[in-house]
């Protein structure tokens, strides 16, 4: 692996070639999430396998299994996202997904088979005197499975003092590990609008309250949000992706309905914009004669690492692979990430494990072309490994 000629391996060639296999295995076979039953079946079997002890059922489909050695009581989480996307693969290569309309299109199958690997030669060969948890997490696309398995008391179930999550990164170079000490990605909300006025003939327009024009003036306000309610040195985005409303030339419709999405990197600016959104769609249709309501849920907040895990983490990193694989200080992104609510309930940070070789970049996240890139595989397995024995040494 010529980007990491300099990396310290520990995992074996043989287990690294059994877990691509195991990746690709997956990658043929997606599911999405909370139904995500064959493939929380084939982790379940593979860590028994290993000797571990193995908890089914978390949050539906969700695995941990628990590996213990020595007298200490100190713990360590590592977690994996395990489901598809509800698109349809277009690579053609042998391990391409068998179901049409699903794939693993983020690299879930990858950072699946990273942990495995992982917890295969920890559970054989891993110095260290603690316990490690490794959380095979559904549903991180949209559903919100971390907090479900939260929810479903994983973290009473389990006493862990500390939870990593590690994912792929196109447009970084193959083996790069980014973290920062901070934030690293956005949170994520969804609403609906509906504007409800009075419609008629497109004629005579004069006798209607037309939600359409109130519509296209909310629109422009919300962009306005952004621009004149937020400070120019912080970050967020307000995105109108649906519109519907009308059925045909020549009447002007009673009802219009609007959807979006709101991401930010601070949760103070969250709340601003969620709260200015608000009274925007109360106040600016009633100019037109037209009733504004809004539907705004809170989905993920922003990934903020704890500072104190993240130094942790890449000096672990840096005694791995070197100081020229790690990267601090990066731009974060305003895609989410459902990780930020172990984050929020437990002290950690999430790594960023860039992809790219110079012959081979990587496709996009969520691109129909996509496939993770296996020789990702040893450079995260073996990260996992040295972060455990490095904090339950």
């Amino acid at each position: 692996m010529s980007n990491n000629s300099s990396a310290s391996f520990v995992i074996s060639q043989a287990l690294i070639q059994q877990a691509i296999s195991w990746r690709q295995q997956l990658h043929a076979n997606p599911e999405l999430g909370f139904d995500e039953h064959t493939t929380a079946k084939f982790i379940a079997d593979t860590l028994s396998q290993f000797g571990l002890q193995v908890h089914t059922g978390i949050a539906g489909t969700g695995v941990v299994g628990v590996l213990k050695k020595g007298v200490s009581t100190r713990s360590i989480g590592i977690r994996a996202d395990i489901d598809a996307l509800p698109m349809t693969e277009l690579n053609d290569f042998a391990h391409a997904s068998c179901v049409s309309g699903r794939m693993h299109a983020c690299g879930h199958d990858g950072h699946a088979a990273i942990l495995l690997a992982a917890a295969a030669h920890l559970a054989q060969h891993g110095q260290f005197d603690g316990t490690v948890y490794f959380i095979f997490q559904p549903a991180e696309e949209n559903l919100g499975g971390g907090q479900a398995m939260i929810d479903d008391g994983l973290f009473e179930r389990f006493e862990i003092d500390e939870v990593y999550g590690l994912h792929n990164w196109p447009g970084r170079t193959l083996g790069e590990i980014c973290v920062n000490d901070g934030v690293m990605m956005g949170s994520f909300d969804i609403f609906d609008i509906v504007l409800t006025g009075k419609g008629g003939h497109a004629a005579m327009p004069e006798g209607t309250c037309d939600p359409i024009v109130a519509a296209a003036a909310l629109i422009l306000h919300a962009q306005s949000i952004i621009a004149r309610k937020v400070s120019p040195l912080d970050s967020a985005v307000l995105s109108i992706t649906q519109i519907d409303g009308g059925d045909t030339y020549n009447i002007i419709p009673e009802t219009v309905r609007l959807k979006g999405t709101v991401r930010a990197l601070d949760e103070n600016v969250r709340q601003t914009v969620k709260s200015k959104l608000i009274q925007a769609v109360k106040e600016l249709p009633a100019l037109h004669g037209v009733a504004g309501e809004i539907d705004y849920q809170e989905r993920y907040p922003a990934t903020i690492n704890n500072a104190d895990c993240a130094r942790h983490i890449r000096q672990v990193a840096t005694e791995l692979f070197g100081a020229d694989k790690v990267s601090q200080n990066v731009l974060p992104t305003m895609a989410s990430e459902d990780f930020s609510f172990m984050l929020n309930a437990k002290k950690g940070a999430y790594v960023w494990l860039g992809v790219d070789e110079a012959d081979r970049p990587s496709k996009p996240l969520h691109n129909p072309y996509y496939d993770f890139n296996d020789n990702a595989i040893a450079i995260g397995a073996n990260l996992w490994v040295g972060l455990v024995e490095r904090t339950l040494g």
